[in-house]
């Protein structure tokens, strides 16, 4: 199990635009249509990762939460699933029906969102305001597989609760910790 942080993709970044196919209802979606009126999460995740799956009923229900207040949840899986397999669109289907995901679920096929996000990690959480400029990025809590510590979902829920105030996000952010995104191997 890797240890990789987040790149930290520095504070008011532009959401980096999209469009993929969703796993879940098997449509091209892209970020405009699903961005938040009052924020937007983008998540990089995928389904074999010990620390998505750590998290992941924390994610469900911060997702159906946050939705209903104006913001936007994304998940996105860049992983390379010919050398993963766990990871392929149908087993990514099923995977946000088994979490209750209320939230598309993105097959980033050729990496390039990734890429556009610099993204690093899974779990990797990023957060943009109204204007899709980004305000936080980075762990979702303190918690990992095996340090006993609740997943909360502090971090990111703090965040989010200072764009739906409209207050400025605290830029002491930590970056998350999880396994690498899985890159095409040239």
């Amino acid at each position: 199990m890797a240890n990789t942080p987040s790149n930290m993709l520095p504070l008011g970044t532009m959401a980096p635009d999209f469009e993929l196919f969703d796993t879940v209802s098997e449509k091209k979606l892209g970020l405009e249509q699903l961005k938040g009126e009052k924020g937007t999460v983008v998540m990089f995740i995928c389904n074999h990762c010990p620390f998505v799956k750590h998290v992941n009923p924390t994610l469900s229900n911060l997702g159906k939460r946050y939705q209903e207040k104006g913001i936007g949840f994304i998940a996105i899986s860049s992983n390379d699933v010919e050398n993963y397999p766990l990871d392929s669109p149908d087993l990514m289907k099923q995977t946000a029906i088994d979490e209750g995901y209320s939230f598309p679920y993105l097959y980033d096929e050729r990496q390039i969102v990734a890429s556009a996000y610099d993204a690093a990690c899974t779990p990797d959480f990023y957060l943009f305001d109204s204007n899709l400029k980004l305000v936080y990025r980075g762990q979702l809590d303190d918690s990992r597989p095996g340090n006993g510590k609740p997943v909360t979902g502090e971090d990111l829920k703090n965040a989010m609760d200072a764009v739906l105030s409209g207050r400025k996000v605290s830029p002491d952010q930590k970056p998350s910790i999880g396994c690498n995104i899985k890159w095409f191997r040239n």
